[in-house]
């Protein structure tokens, strides 16, 4: 009894922690029986190959009513009657921001601060934001939920305090997982805080040799109700769930 109580209080107070340092908490999700698959060269080369996929699954989860082979003809420079002039900067933007992403990685420049997150942005969201490459200055709020993110004036030391508790997270995947749902949670730019941060959260896993994660457009729904979901209870449970079944996907799937 007195062992069972000792891990309660454990167990409570590590989630406690997980609030003050993140904003949200979670529990055990079973990342330690996955390893890593190949080498970091070899982690971006397959994100190389899959880049208009992964831009036409983001662009999807982001909202964009487009096809995967309208997404290829604007990668291929050719514009079409059909799209909006919006849609072909967000497209070229995450083409961008993921050459970016393997350049840092692939020469060991990819680090887990501010520095590197802002600079991401800068690319992800490159006239779409109001602010690009730097960490907003006023209010947002996001559709859907009664979640506040936290005022402007709070982000310093909310990320700092953040980066403090991923830091300590060893297996890969939960960190990568971990900082992209810290990054959607805490809202730290104007917009494409969602974007930027799944930028973050593959580089850490690529540089531990560990494949991208790709959300599949066809799970736009499920997503985005999870993420509702995470930001109503402040809990990740789920939407980690759902993360780490996309990355087993991904890697069952890309050869």
């Amino acid at each position: 009894m007195e062992k069972g109580y000792l891990y309660f209080l454990y167990f409570n107070k590590g989630r406690e922690i997980m609030l003050e340092m993140l904003g949200f908490k979670y529990g055990y999700i079973g990342f330690s029986g996955i390893s890593r698959c190949r080498t970091v060269d070899g982690a971006c080369f397959r994100l190389r190959q899959f880049f208009p996929d992964y831009i036409f699954s983001d662009v999807t989860i982001e909202g964009m009513a487009t096809t995967l082979p309208e997404v290829k003809t604007i990668l291929d420079g050719i514009t079409h009657g059909g799209s909006r002039i919006s849609d072909e900067v967000e497209v070229r933007n995450l083409k961008e921001s993921l050459e970016l992403l393997v350049e840092l990685v692939m020469t060991s420049s990819f680090k887990v601060d501010k520095e590197t997150f802002c600079k991401l942005h800068a690319r992800a969201a490159q006239e779409e934001a109001l602010v690009w490459g730097a960490f907003r200055t006023g209010g947002v709020s996001l559709a859907g939920t009664a979640y506040k993110p936290p005022a402007a004036e709070m982000l310093p030391v909310t990320f700092e305090k953040g980066i403090q508790f991923i830091n300590t997270i060893s297996n890969p995947l939960e960190k990568g997982i971990v900082f992209f749902l810290f990054g959607a949670f805490r809202q730290f730019f104007f917009d494409g805080n969602k974007r930027t941060s799944r930028l973050m959260m593959n580089g850490i896993l690529m540089s531990n040799g560990y494949d991208a994660i790709m959300i599949p457009a066809k799970s736009k729904h499920e997503f985005n109700r999870l993420m509702v979901e995470f930001y109503d209870t402040k809990t990740a449970d789920n939407i980690m769930r759902f993360m780490l079944k996309c990355y087993k996907l991904n890697s069952a799937n890309i050869s």
